[in-house]
């Protein structure tokens, strides 16, 4: 598939006029365990800036204070409250589980109860740690929902028992077989590629100044919102589109910075998705006034004969 401005004209749409937070979906990020608080601000950050209506994150209580300092957007709650955890659990739209989660038995249990209550229709993104601790699991403890993973290549080692080398394309796309049907996959690295059954999308974007701590932890956030808010676009492309737009923000934030941090390219996600809004918007009033223009050239030519 080919990844430019029209992919991302296709996913990144205007907004109705007649809509509300509701609209844009409710995402619920689990994560952000001691000592990893940072970790799951970044995701929340990069999800709000995407646009998610609603945005809940379940995380150390001791972390909260800090998230909120960064985000008073975000809703958020003690990871360990299960009937809170439970009932947030069950009004998400998408569920992105792993930013900063560890692997302790708080982070076991937490994986455990979303593997076992989440609904065949949300939509599950398992990123970070959350991939080592599926690892550790068989393909029965599974969930049927739409299954999203974001590893870099030792978590895909892990996950699929391929070595670095032996991560060709083939053999990647016969390792995301053994995972339920429409598995989308994230195979991160300095080529970074996005797997569906027998697509596979490799993207032309990104850098070594994106090699920093959060930065896998934004992109994320970033699908968790775009698959939140963009519901009825295919779920591929969306995440196509956000791991694009990620890397694509990056670049241009690197024509001025040696490194760039995570969080700047979270600030620059509202004005990079009004953009292509904009121009979908100026294509479409270009149609329109052609469409008006033939009209009455044709209305004239009618009243001449």
């Amino acid at each position: 598939m080919k990844v430019d401005d029209d992919l991302a004209r296709q996913v990144i749409k205007p907004r109705l006029r007649e809509s509300h937070k509701g609209s844009y979906g409710r995402v619920l990020l689990i994560g952000g365990l001691y000592p990893y608080g940072g970790a799951i601000i970044m995701a929340a950050i990069a999800c709000v800036n995407s646009g998610a209506g609603l945005v809940t994150v379940a995380t150390d209580r001791e972390n909260i204070t800090a998230l909120h300092s960064h985000l008073p957007e975000a809703m958020a709650f003690d990871l360990r409250e299960t009937e809170r955890f439970l009932e947030n659990l069950r009004a998400a739209d998408v569920v992105l589980i792993g930013s900063g989660l560890g692997e302790d038995s708080a982070a076991s249990q937490a994986l455990d109860l979303v593997l076992k209550n989440i609904r065949a229709t949300q939509e599950l993104v398992v990123d970070g740690s959350a991939l080592n601790l599926l690892a550790k699991k068989t393909k029965k403890d599974l969930p049927d929902c739409h299954l999203s993973l974001t590893p870099h290549q030792k978590e895909w080692e892990r996950l699929s028992g391929l070595r670095i080398p032996e991560q060709t394309v083939s053999n990647t796309q016969k390792a995301l077989g053994e995972f339920q049907a429409g598995t989308i996959l994230v195979a991160k690295s300095h080529k970074t590629a996005v797997y569906q059954g027998a697509e596979v999308t490799h993207l032309e974007v990104g850098g070594p100044y994106q090699a920093t701590g959060g930065m896998g932890d934004t992109l994320a956030g970033m699908v968790a919102g775009f698959l939140a808010q963009f519901a009825s676009t295919d779920s591929y492309k969306a995440v196509i589109v956000a791991t694009w737009l990620h890397s694509a923000i990056a670049d241009n934030i690197a024509e001025n910075a040696y490194v760039v941090l995570p969080t700047r390219i979270s600030k620059a996600i509202p004005s990079w998705m009004k953009k292509f809004v904009i121009i979908k918007l100026k294509t479409c009033l270009k149609l329109k006034a052609s469409f008006f223009k033939f009209r009455y050239f044709f209305k004239f030519a009618e009243d001449d004969l």
